[in-house]
């Protein structure tokens, strides 16, 4: 998972990468919430939601441009529901959905750039979240990397052979090169995952990842939940006030 960006973000040592899964959840949940019901001053109010999601991640220690230019990779899923808004002949929702869809993102980063997977499950475990869907998601998350993995792999063995799309002319042989190669990359990745649970079971798997670490609900938790749950909303309400 080294070549993962989030992940290696996820392993810092800051105060907010040190805070309960469930309170980075809360508020998270509670700031998408605000986001998609704001209908008025939505541009002067985004533009301060930008600037506190800012302060978060400067305060874990995350990289700003990093995290804002990867919150845009959203933009292209949202443009489609925007031009569908736009040729309605609402030009206005057209702009909300792509400002939400962005914010949206944003704050998703700032969370996953301080929460490892494993954490961030294990607290909507303790939450009450169903066992079976968590496994269900964690199973997806790593099987995820196997197939990069493999892929990686794939690509380095084909750079030293001299391989390359350039060298590839015609379009027919280019597509029967990459069928191949997307064949032979999901049946290496299979033969991999077969490895891999072989080696859980024989480490005894019982169904349930055990965390490798405890976390405490403790009295920093609380001011954060106190802190970051009400900012949206109170954010939203200072612009209403402030903007005529």
């Amino acid at each position: 998972m080294h070549h993962v960006t989030l992940e290696r973000w996820s392993r810092g040592t800051s105060a907010l990468h040190r805070r309960d899964p469930r309170a980075k959840t809360a508020a998270l949940l509670t700031f998408l919430v605000v986001v998609a019901m704001t209908r008025s001053h939505l541009l002067a109010a985004s533009v301060a939601w930008l600037a506190w999601l800012c302060l978060a991640a400067a305060w874990a220690r995350l990289p700003l441009g990093g995290v804002l230019a990867r919150a845009a990779l959203v933009l292209p899923f949202g443009m489609v529901f925007a031009a569908v808004s736009w040729a309605a002949g609402d030009p206005e929702h057209a702009g909300s959905l792509l400002i939400k869809s962005y914010l949206s993102a944003a704050a998703v980063l700032v969370l996953a750039g301080t929460t490892p997977v494993p954490q961030f499950l294990n607290g909507l475990e303790r939450s009450g979240v169903p066992r079976f869907l968590l496994m269900v998601v964690q199973f997806l998350y790593r099987y995820l990397f196997v197939i990069s993995e493999e892929a990686q792999h794939m690509r380095t063995a084909a750079r030293s052979r001299g391989a390359s799309v350039g060298g590839i002319v015609a379009h027919r042989a280019r597509f029967r090169a990459a069928g191949g190669a997307l064949a032979v990359l999901f049946a290496r990745s299979y033969a991999r995952a077969e490895e891999i649970h072989r080696a859980m079971m024989a480490r005894g798997f019982e169904g349930h990842f055990q965390p490798l670490g405890t976390f405490r609900f403790v009295a920093a938790d609380a001011v954060f939940l106190l802190v970051a749950v009400p900012a949206p909303l109170v954010i939203r309400l200072l612009v209403e006030k402030a903007v005529p």
